[in-house]
């Protein structure tokens, strides 16, 4: 594209902008919200606690112990499951995918950020942007390990376990950037992990559910041959990990939970929801 067409576009599209108030209202939200999350909490606000890293270092030990006591016979034990088992395990499993939750949670923000406007009531406009700050959490929470994890498992290069036939629990091929040599730490594991751990945060009832729903996650990419014991358990380590930083993160921005014992804030009532969607609906529909 040359000099001239490129300023032709990039003029179209700020034309586009100031006469679009739905597009106003996406930019404007988006850059305030990154505004406020952006900035770091006070220094000492994110300093390790020592039972935290105690807890991490039990947990890395416990992975390392794993590779040699249990990896290659937690592979040989999923060789041998009836193919009924692995086969449901094979639809399982997919229910860690990331774009599950992703998807769902951009796409409320996205609506939100479209309806939030100035022309809003103060208590509506309130009310959506507390919404759009627990959605942000869930996204960023779920979304943020899991790109760790992606870099990080094709750094380290870790083969699966159905790589050669065999399982070779310390086979490793670091940089290679192939799906087949990417098992160190679990992406299932971690996004179930991190799903459990954000979602329980924010709504404390359905803290024992995601729980449930991590573990069997975490146990079918051990049925399905996709993992080693212990790529799941590192996957979980990174998912709580990165998880758990984002909610003290918004803590010490006082977003959410309060800075004290990360305890979440309430939430605006049903009733209130119902009534600032009508409100922000009403606006969106004039506006256009």
């Amino acid at each position: 594209m040359n000099e001239p067409q490129a300023s032709v576009n990039a003029g179209s599209f700020g034309e586009r902008l100031r006469s679009s108030p739905p597009l106003q209202n996406i930019a404007r939200n988006f850059e305030q919200w990154l505004r406020v999350i952006a900035p770091p909490p006070p220094p000492n606000f994110l300093k390790p606690a020592i039972p935290a890293m105690a807890a991490w270092g039990a947990g890395a030990i416990v992975v390392v112990i794993a590779m040699f006591a249990i990896d290659a016979a937690g592979s040989d034990w999923a060789r041998h499951l009836p193919q009924g088992v692995r086969d449901e395990f094979e639809k399982i499993t997919n229910l860690g995918l990331s774009g599950w939750f992703l998807m769902p949670f951009g796409a409320v923000l996205l609506a939100l950020a479209t309806i939030i406007s100035p022309a809003l009531p103060r208590m509506s406009r309130g009310v959506l942007t507390a919404l759009a700050a627990r959605f942000g959490f869930l996204f960023l929470a779920i979304g943020v390990p899991g790109l760790f994890g992606t870099i990080v498992k094709r750094l380290i290069g870790r083969a699966r376990p159905y790589v050669g036939g065999t399982d070779h629990p310390f086979s490793y091929m670091p940089f290679a950037w192939r799906p087949e040599y990417a098992a160190l730490p679990s992406g299932h594991s971690t996004t179930a992990v991190a799903a459990a751990v954000a979602v329980g945060a924010i709504w404390p009832r359905l803290r024992w559910p995601m729980w449930v729903y991590a573990l069997i996650i975490m146990l079918s990419r051990v049925i399905v041959l996709a993992h080693h014991p212990s790529d799941v358990i590192a996957g979980a380590m990174v998912g709580a990990t990165v998880a758990f930083l984002l909610r003290r993160w918004f803590a010490g921005r006082r977003l959410l939970f309060c800075a004290r014992d990360l305890r979440p804030y309430p939430g605006p009532s049903w009733r209130r929801i119902d009534r600032a969607l009508r409100d922000g609906l009403a606006t969106f529909r004039t506006s256009r």
